[in-house]
């Protein structure tokens, strides 16, 4: 071997160490995408050993100048080594854009006014529009709403007699299921600007045990308001399924979801002040509260209180039973407005506590439906479920006709069910099953009649092609 050939030799293989002491042998991989280096290229070095390739590390900060980062403003951002000689880039070069900030202009909301405060009138004339029957009802909840717009306008400064303080008439709402008290009020929560809350009375416990506490109540109105304690307190709460509280009879263990929680109900019922968390139902140590004042606060209690017309018949067959004034057993029995003549002393019998009953003044009795009414349902609201198929099958270009005496017969079926008016929605989904999934395949149908033999089984719907 010639000196040449030795140097030469001596030189290669020094450089050959020199690079296995520098990469160990061992090709970089992205952290991120795990590809080496010979196919991502260069390496972007991260203090700890840590390598990017250069697409990963794009993605990772536009995704963070994208959510409106500024990554100038972090404290103590470590340095990067981004191997800037590679791309042929100065540090002091790359800058990170900062997205502007733009500040909403909130303007000044008006004052509110008598001109504002809707009339009873105007309040039902809207819910008759929605809400088929149950005229006392309406008119009831009408004329509470309307004192309640007044209260909330004499709450003002300088407003109204301060030597005259309007009390709130809370409502107790007794009705069979179906008959509407829940889509009443819902309805009235879609027409008003008031904040208002919809709890249900069988998730509450006393408090200390699983369950939601009594303040949760107050809470649901609270995020109903945006947090806004002072439009809170104008609010309006509904609790559903009241009759669930009721005290129960022959209970060997604690009744930590009857008697107890209608106590506990009292303050919110009477007005009191209570310290609800915002923007959560429980309490802790990390969540902030707000105090609440339920003063002004109007309370609407619905449930559908079953067995209570037995008890009703129980109280008026008491009367005599013999001579001329005597009752026949069978008196009541297919008497549609029973519930009409409750009193306190059958709701105490059914289990409320006369404290509770005190603190509800305005007791207001929904019918049961009948077939009538049952047809105007399903044809004259606004938001009627046969409009809601008529609707659905428009989109898909092909017109839905109810024939009247399939109507009826829906009508008559859904009386034999027993749940009032949410058996209407269930025998529409079991007979427009086959005419949801069949019409969208022929596109040349242009309309379908829905007829009484089809629903009776004995027949099929009319369907007329395009044309």
């Amino acid at each position: 071997m010639s000196e040449k050939d030795y140097i030469q030799d001596t030189d290669t293989s020094a450089q050959g160490s020199s690079e296995k002491k520098d990469d160990d042998g061992f090709e970089k991989v992205c952290y991120m995408c795990r590809r080496p280096e010979s196919k991502a290229g260069p390496m972007i070095s991260m203090p700890g050993g840590m390598n990017l390739c250069h697409s990963c590390m794009q993605k990772a900060f536009d995704s963070v100048t994208q959510n409106g980062i500024d990554l100038s403003k972090l404290p103590n951002m470590p340095y990067m080594n981004m191997n800037f000689s590679d791309m042929n880039m100065a540090p002091p070069a790359m800058e990170i854009p900062k997205k502007q900030k733009i500040k909403k202009k909130t303007e000044p909301q008006p004052a509110l006014t008598m001109k504002d405060i809707p009339a009873p009138h105007v309040i039902k004339g809207k819910l008759d529009e929605y809400v088929i029957g149950q005229e006392k009802a309406k008119k009831v909840i009408s004329v509470a709403v309307y004192n309640h717009y007044k209260r909330a306008f004499l709450g003002k400064e300088g407003a109204g007699d301060r030597e005259v303080t309007v009390e709130k008439s809370n409502i107790l709402m007794i009705g069979p299921t179906g008959s509407g008290k829940t889509y009443l009020v819902k309805t009235l929560a879609r027409l008003l600007d008031v904040p208002l809350a919809i709890a249900d009375a069988t998730s509450l416990t006393e408090a200390g045990y699983i369950g939601d506490d009594i303040e949760s109540v107050v809470s649901k109105l609270l995020s109903a308001a945006d947090n806004d304690v002072e439009r809170a307190e104008k609010g309006i709460i509904f609790i559903d399924e009241i009759d669930k509280i009721a005290k129960k009879k022959q209970v060997s263990t604690r009744d930590v979801s009857g008697e107890s929680v209608q106590q506990e109900l009292l303050k919110l019922l009477e007005g009191s002040t209570v310290e609800v968390p915002v923007g959560s139902n429980q309490k802790n140590a990390m969540t902030p509260m707000a105090t609440v004042n339920t003063d002004n606060i109007l309370f609407i209690c619905g449930g559908a209180f079953p067995d209570l017309e037995d008890i009703i018949k129980e109280r008026l067959m008491k009367k005599s039973s013999m001579g001329f004034g005597s009752v026949l057993k069978d008196t009541y029995n297919n008497d549609p407005d029973i519930l009409n003549k409750v009193t306190n002393e059958d709701l105490r019998t059914f289990g409320m506590i006369p404290e509770f009953l005190g603190r509800l003044p305005i007791t207001v009795t929904l019918q049961g439906l009948t077939e009538e009414m049952m047809v105007r349902i399903l044809k004259e609201p606004k938001n009627a479920i046969t409009r809601q198929y008529e609707k659905l099958l428009a989109m898909d270009e092909v017109k839905l006709v109810f024939e009247d005496d399939a109507l009826n017969w829906i009508a008559q079926e859904a009386l034999k069910r027993g749940t009032g008016a949410r058996a209407l929605r269930a025998i529409l989904e079991e007979f427009m099953l086959d005419i949801m999934y069949e019409i969208p395949k022929d596109p040349n149908i242009g309309s379908v009649v829905v007829t009484r033999p089809y629903l009776e089984k004995s027949g099929g719907p009319l369907v007329q092609m395009r044309g």
